[in-house]
């Protein structure tokens, strides 16, 4: 009868619902493992669970209060002694007799109100008996008042228990006790987040515009924009002016639903706005990469077949772009400075208004359809337009929100463009999902400044690739980073001189990802809880690999991937083909190596491979041993690496310096010093007084091969 009254209670209290309660019928040996979010996390299980479960407890904290004791010590509860190291055995031996017990394997309610790290005394369960296990993830119990995580919570918020099927982890043999519950914790880790992903991609919004206006209906008064104006724009605010320019665009387009509509725009509160708001207007955004030059952007346009271009006059003259290689190409260009004239005061009413009573309607996209268009760096060819759904953004969003323990009270600083996949999704996107604060700065070049902004609006999470953040290391004040918690670096791989300077200087962990724009862009990632200085991380959760051998590499192979985050497919016919005749694989054209943990290791871009003497040598490996490896030339020498055909040897190396003081002699000796062989030595050095790069600060290959 209590249990029948209480489920009553939090069904009218917190719209309670739990999912796949049939699985808790599961005879014993059991283990049911939830997230730990909230004092009552064992109110919403009590409630689903049979008379002979038991809520492992701990007897020590039972002691603090006569209240403790009453709700830990009693006839639905197994209370242990956690200073005890006899606490597991106790109940190894229940779950040996068949006992089905919950236990919460975090040890402790969450202080980020995310999964936090397990305890591998859970892992010695799974080895030492043979309990399957059965996940259960409660969603929304975060936001219940009784938490003890800082950010923002309310009495009754909607909560929901979902359970998994039951799981039966594989018997490790030929391993010692302490191995075989790392293994095992890792593996219950690796289960509970990907159950928590499949989750909110079951139950959150489809699309990206959704999961934002879900977020802004929460919490509207939040500030979750702000640009080198200063202006600010609050979740309510921002919803409005999406609404407004969306009305806009429909007055402007008479195209279908789903036409192309270029953007070209620096980094400021407009862009991000245009963006959603071309999404509420059922237009797709290209993005357009104005680092590129006229001609590739003209190249970019055709390909996308776009009409139109939303762009602003002041930022034209600013980047000293000529309108008129548009309107040449027949392509209309559309300022903002002209749609803001025509806005009027109904107009912002009326989107007020619809703001206020319909919070999250608006748009008519799926998750199926295209949400963007971005275009590949084009570092190795001409770019290629690349077309990612409103699931594969979300997809890429959730991954990642799975596995990184962002608070409320966190506060992005980004500088990366938005026409760059890692700079639109995990620095704009993401937080506004997440609805956090972000800063959008113009330029990621501006290696005084930037640190100083970041130090001035007191940001806590920041992204960067090698090439800026080495920038950012050289020039900043050595407090002028205190306030960050975690910094993520990709789209380059991340310099042992870079991620040293960082942590010696500002006290500060690089965690090292890895994407491919095709992905959303991310693949892989370092995470505060799993981290592996060297390698790119571990795979996001639903994410399938697979290796395929190459000739010449003894260990790892070519990458393939697939998962909900990849693209629906290239604009170029050519490439496009090849993607499709993959079945749903894409290849990174990136040769890895996966070890035991799970971490990823990128050894270089298979057409950045050389076969010399019958060997594949990697030039990205020969610029990695390079890196900071003159540093009495100065921290802005650099050295890039390029193949040439050999009649001896099949191919040969030569190396691209920006300083002519640099010789062969000094390069063999930082080469051997790494340990590498003779065959990645260089036969010649050539000189360049600038080495070409791109927006994102990777050196363009291309580039340099035809200029050298």
């Amino acid at each position: 009868m209590l249990r029948n009254i209480l489920r009553f209670l939090t069904r009218r209290l917190f719209r309670f619902r739990s999912f796949n309660e049939a699985v808790l019928r599961a005879p014993g040996p059991v283990l049911l493992i939830p997230n730990h979010v909230s004092w009552l996390d064992w109110l919403f299980l009590y409630v689903c669970l049979d008379e002979d479960w038991k809520i492992v407890t701990s007897s020590t904290t039972a002691q603090t209060s006569w209240l403790h004791r009453r709700m830990m010590l009693n006839r639905l509860t197994f209370p242990v002694d956690t200073t005890s190291p006899y606490a597991v055995k106790r109940i190894a031996e229940y779950l040996r007799d068949g006992g089905r017990l919950v236990l919460f394997a975090e040890g402790r309610i969450s202080l980020t109100g995310t999964l936090m790290k397990l305890y591998d005394g859970t892992g010695f369960l799974l080895h030492k008996t043979d309990a399957t296990v059965i996940t259960c993830y409660l969603r929304g119990a975060n936001r219940f008042r009784f938490v003890r995580h800082a950010g923002w919570t309310k009495w009754f918020p909607e909560i929901t228990a979902h359970f998994s099927e039951r799981l039966s982890p594989s018997k490790l043999t030929g391993v010692s006790t302490m191995e075989a519950r790392r293994r095992l914790t890792n593996w219950l880790y690796e289960r509970m987040v990907r159950h928590q992903f499949d989750v909110e991609m079951e139950r959150g919004p489809s699309t990206v515009l959704g999961s934002i206006a879900e977020s802004a209906r929460k919490r509207p008064k939040d500030v979750v924009l702000e640009d080198i104006t200063l202006q600010q724009l609050s979740n309510r605010k921002l919803m409005i002016g999406v609404r407004v320019l969306a009305r806009q665009w429909n007055r402007l387009f008479s195209g279908e639903p789903g036409e192309h509509v270029g953007v070209l725009l620096p980094n400021v509160n407009a862009n991000p706005v245009v963006v959603l708001s071309l999404w509420m207007a059922s237009k797709v955004p290209a993005i357009l990469n104005f680092s590129s030059g006229a001609q590739t952007m003209l190249t970019c346009a055709r390909l996308a077949c776009l009409r139109r271009i939303i762009t602003s006059r002041v930022f034209l003259e600013k980047a000293r772009i000529d309108p008129d290689a548009f309107h040449h190409a027949g392509i209309e260009l559309i300022y903002l400075e002209d749609v803001r004239a025509r806005v009027r005061s109904g107009d912002k009413l009326r989107g007020a208004f619809e703001q206020l009573f319909n919070p999250t309607g608006g748009t008519m996209f799926s998750g199926s359809d295209t949400a963007v268009i971005l275009f590949t760096s084009g570092s190795e060819g001409m770019p290629k337009g690349v077309e990612l759904t409103q699931r594969n953004l979300i997809a890429n969003i959730r991954q990642m929100l799975s596995v990184i323990d962002l608070e409320d009270c966190d506060r992005m600083f980004s500088a990366l463009p938005l026409f760059h996949s890692f700079g639109l999704t995990v620095g704009v996107l993401l937080p506004l999902v997440r609805g956090i604060y972000t800063f959008l700065y113009p330029s990621p070049l501006h290696y005084r400044v930037v640190p100083a902004a970041v130090y001035d609006r007191a940001c806590t999470l920041m992204l960067g690739t090698n090439t800026f953040l080495n920038g950012y290391a050289r020039k900043a004040h050595p407090y002028d980073f205190r306030s960050l918690r975690l910094l993520f670096a990709g789209a380059e791989k991340l310099q042992e001189t870079t991620a040293n300077q960082w942590a010696r200087r500002y006290g500060v962990r690089i965690l090292e990802g890895y994407g491919a724009t095709e992905c959303g862009p991310v693949i892989t990632v370092n995470t505060p809880l799993s981290p592996d200085y060297g390698t790119a991380g571990r795979f996001l959760p639903g994410i399938e690999h697979r290796l395929e051998p190459v000739e010449g590499v003894p260990e790892g192979g070519r990458l393939f991937v697939r998962g909900p985050n990849l693209m629906r497919g290239y604009l170029n016919p050519d490439a496009n083909a090849h993607f499709k005749a993959l079945d749903g694989w894409y290849d990174t054209g990136d040769i890895v190596s996966i070890d035991s943990n799970g971490f990823v290791t990128i050894q270089g871009r298979l057409k950045r491979f050389a076969k010399i003497s019958g060997e594949m040598v990697s030039l990205t490996a020969v610029e990695e041993a390079l890196a900071g490896a003159f540093p009495h030339y100065g921290l802005r020498c650099e050295v890039a690496i390029l193949s040439r055909p050999d009649e001896e040897k099949g191919e040969c190396l030569i190396a691209v310096a920006n300083d002519a003081r640099l010789d062969l002699g000094e390069i063999r000796a930082a080469i051997r010093a790494k340990g590498l062989p003779n065959l990645y030595v260089p036969r010649e050095i050539r000189f360049l007084r600038e080495i070409p790069k791109l927006g994102t600060g990777k050196v363009n290959h291309r580039e340099l091969e035809k200029t050298v």
